[in-house]
């Protein structure tokens, strides 16, 4: 029997949930590559998933702590969509998945893992990245880790000039 082993998302089904917002971020800090933002907009930022569903799945998120998609201004989600539109580029040019899928959970009912503040899924996927292990075993395999993934990604949203 092989043996595949994705060891960070048990931090996220039994590790303690933080107090604190955790897409609550300052605007600046020296802290992005350990926080794993890749970019920073006027308004909003771009954030690896520590607990990925798939290699590359990023987010993009406000700065400002809001749960409702009409609470932002239009500013606001300007700025989002054209990160959006950013990332998922990259993510072609990085990784040339087959699809992307892209969405945003309102609520918990929604199925958003941290509700209170809004943020936008974005996963690159590939023909049968889905597998009996996603399926039967509710368990998916990242093949490349965070960092590794990391240090791909950063130079390309680095060159974005506007």
């Amino acid at each position: 029997m092989e043996v595949l082993w994705a060891p960070w998302r048990l931090n996220y089904i039994l590790g303690p949930k933080p107090e604190e917002c955790v897409f609550c971020i300052p605007r600046e800090t020296d802290e992005d590559e350990e926080r794993y933002i890749l970019a920073r907009g006027e308004h909003c930022f771009v954030i690896m998933n520590k607990f990925p569903y798939n290699n590359g799945h990023l987010m993009v998120t406000p700065y400002r702590h809001t749960s409702t998609l009409t609470e932002l201004t239009l500013e606001e989600s300007n700025d989002c969509m054209l990160w959006i539109r950013h990332a998922t580029s990259i993510l072609e040019k990085a990784f040339h998945p087959q699809g992307v899928n892209m969405g945003l959970n309102l609520g918990e009912a929604a199925g958003a893992g941290i509700a209170q503040h809004l943020h936008f899924q974005i996963v690159p996927r590939w023909n049968g990245d889905a597998s009996f292990m996603a399926v039967f075993g509710e368990t998916t395999v990242i093949p490349e880790h965070l960092s590794s993934t990391y240090s791909r990604l950063k130079p390309l949203f680095d060159e974005i000039t506007f």
